[in-house]
């Protein structure tokens, strides 16, 4: 329903100007003829040209107003029509202002009068219907004021309206900018929070890291002390680029890793202890850098969660390249025990955020005594 009164508003807009000059020009004959008007006794070729004129002048009051005032004028002096002046008293209401509208009332009562003239002078109906009193003051009235307030209203409509939007889209602005104002204020405070608490704990566990690879005479805890150290320096710099994203004024736009960078989160978990492989399925091409670094985030939350509860269980990440998309398949075996890590669960629901808003989908379930994550990663919506 609403499809078909825009489609209809479109047709009439597209011929508002035709069929105005279509129902002027007939109007004009009508009344020249008689049948809604005074019987003209000018020959029919004189009566013709000024309705077509009239039409013309109507047609064009869209881009030049002046002709239908001219034409209005004519057509009641010469064959009392009332259809040019109503449009042209309706069109000075709606787009005359100031002076150029006193210009045009003074000219109506001219027209006016002239008519009385006129119909004096021609007598018979002429006269009864344009010189009597009070036709003159009913003509005044249906021939200009009612028309003339008509478009005055429309007018004074159509610039409330305007000034009611220009202030909605002022306030929505406004808000806009309030709303990016308390957003930068908090994701400082945020960056503050974490600079502070964070960043602190961290550098005391780098710091004791390698006082511990220092002094520590077992070979395995040497080694054992400097990755963690190498780890914390990581987490250092991480928390750096992310603690200068939410110090930005603009939009977020932290440094991402992308498929480039698996082998290298596959080498640093198989360092802290992990036993995971890679295999690759189908024919690598080119994806965009979106779908790569969606990816990464699911190889790294998987192995993350790998590392929080199954650290002795054996894991195989799979990168599977399919025509219109990638998949990816991160899956660990059965643990034999020890102390999980603590663990919000959030990190998969931000995940399969992350990939929905591509167009993909993500499972998260425990299969065979262990657990899968498998995500599908569309190229199409994610280029």
């Amino acid at each position: 329903m609403a499809s078909s009164a825009v489609v209809l508003r479109r047709v009439v807009d597209r011929y508002a100007s035709l069929l105005l000059a279509v129902v002027v020009a007939a109007a004009v004959w009508a009344s020249a003829t008689g049948a809604i008007g005074v019987r003209s006794p000018l020959p029919p070729v004189v009566v013709l040209l000024v309705a077509v004129a009239s039409g013309w002048a109507a047609g064009l009051v869209r881009a030049r107003r002046w002709p239908l005032f001219l034409a209005a004028a004519i057509g009641w002096l010469v064959l009392a029509a009332a259809a040019p002046g109503v449009v042209a008293s309706y069109q000075a209401g709606l787009r005359l202002r100031g002076r150029r509208l006193t210009g045009f009332l003074v000219g109506a009562a001219l027209v006016l009068a002239g008519g009385v003239l006129v119909g004096l002078a021609v007598g018979g109906v002429r006269r009864l219907t344009t010189a009597t009193f009070g036709n003159v003051l009913l003509l005044a009235a249906c021939l200009v004021g009612f028309p003339l307030v008509v478009g005055l209203w429309v007018r004074a409509r159509r610039d409330t309206l305007a000034a009611l939007r220009d202030r909605a889209e002022r306030l929505e602005r406004e808000q806009e900018a309030r709303a990016d104002r308390v957003r930068a204020e908090e994701r400082t405070r945020i960056a503050r929070e974490m600079h502070d608490v964070v960043a602190h704990q961290v550098s005391l566990m780098v710091v004791h890291a390698g006082a511990l690879e220092v002094t520590a005479a077992d070979p395995a805890t040497v080694e054992a002390a400097a990755l963690i150290r190498e780890t914390g320096r990581q987490a250092l710099t991480d928390l750096r680029e992310v603690l200068g994203v939410l110090r930005q004024a603009g939009p977020a736009t932290a440094p991402e890793r992308g498929l480039d960078a698996i082998d290298e989160l596959i080498g640093e978990s198989r360092s802290a202890g992990l036993r995971v492989r890679r295999r690759d399925e189908g024919v690598p091409s080119a994806l965009p850098a979106t779908v790569g670094r969606t990816a990464y985030r699911v190889v790294r939350e998987a192995l993350t969660n790998v590392r929080k509860h199954a650290a002795d269980a054996e894991t195989t990440v799979c990168l599977r390249y399919l025509p219109d998309g990638l998949e990816v398949v991160v899956r660990n075996g059965p643990s034999e025990g020890g102390q999980p890590l603590p663990g919000a669960g959030q990190g998969l629901l931000g995940l399969r955020e992350r990939v929905e808003l591509l167009g993909g989908r993500l499972e998260a379930a425990p299969v065979d005594a262990g657990f899968l994550v498998r995500a599908l990663i569309p190229v199409v919506d994610a280029a």
